[in-house]
């Protein structure tokens, strides 16, 4: 029997730790916010690159290349970065860094802990981790999780007992999921989600909608138990909108449903010819 509507309301995502793991940060600012992270003697703090704003004297900064069952060589191919940014504070001293949203959206700290250890995440999402926190891109080949796309296939698997921080464009909202409550979502407001959570994708693959327009989000259906985090402006979404109104037009590439638009006038003008030609012969 399927779960009663709005059995588990959706909540704004609030933070908690267990006592005793605490990690000092702040988080400031409105819609473009910036993290600063306390790291500890002999602590580390994993970024992703171009996201450090500013760090005390005492921190010492390095990329680091990912090796390739983390997922390297998946990054590379797809034009991705396979470097990750990492402070060491080597001192006796505490330090601090200070890490910015890449867009506006809100910032969300999580302590794996009391997510199992384990969180399934977009690409997009990874903001920072601090210590015992691995990040690693995999592709999943089960059949009913393939699906088309770069940000698909690199989707990022957290593990650990650390402090990870996602972020996630516009609002972002927590969906606490009932055993065997489904609800179905757009695919690229997932920010993340735990492993106990049944995910399938519907595609819309009606040729009408390709050539014609309408609804052509990638669907995705989410089975309980567990924990999702969705947000309510993709980055996909918003750089989508932003070129569409910009004055430079959209390069046949860019704009694959007008490529279709054109082959099909096309091949209407040849079928018409072609008919004419033959009545007229008659």
């Amino acid at each position: 029997m399927a779960a009663p509507f709005f059995s588990t309301p959706f909540q704004p995502y609030v933070y908690q730790s267990q006592e005793g793991s605490v990690t000092a940060f702040q988080i400031s600012g409105g819609d473009v916010q910036v993290l600063q992270v306390m790291v500890k003697s002999q602590e580390k703090l994993t970024a992703k690159p171009g996201t450090m704003c500013y760090m005390s004297g005492n921190i010492q900064m390095d990329n680091n290349y990912l090796p390739e069952n983390d997922g390297g060589v998946w990054q590379w191919m797809f034009g991705k970065s396979i470097t990750s940014t990492v402070f060491f504070n080597p001192g006796p001293d505490d330090g601090y860094v200070g890490i910015s949203a890449p867009f506006p959206g809100r910032i969300l700290p999580i302590d794996l802990a009391n997510f199992g250890g384990e969180l399934l995440s977009q690409a997009d999402a990874f903001l920072c981790s601090v210590n015992d926190v691995s990040v690693t891109s995999t592709l999943d080949q089960r059949p009913r999780n393939i699906e088309i796309g770069a940000e698909m296939i690199l989707k990022h698997k957290l593990r650990g007992q650390g402090m990870v921080f996602l972020v996630g464009g516009g609002s972002v909202m927590q969906k606490i999921l009932a055993p065997r409550e489904v609800i179905t979502v757009d695919a690229g407001c997932i920010v993340a989600m735990t492993t106990t959570i049944n995910f399938q994708l519907k595609n819309p693959t009606q040729l009408r909608r390709a050539v014609f327009g309408g609804d052509n989000q990638l669907r995705a259906s989410l089975t309980g138990p567990g924990v999702v985090f969705i947000q309510s402006l993709p980055f996909n979404r918003l750089s989508q909108r932003i070129a569409s109104r910009s004055v430079v037009a959209p390069s046949l590439r860019d704009n694959p449903k007008f490529f279709i638009q054109i082959v099909m006038f096309f091949f209407l003008a040849y079928v018409m010819i072609v008919s004419s030609i033959i009545l007229t012969d008659v």
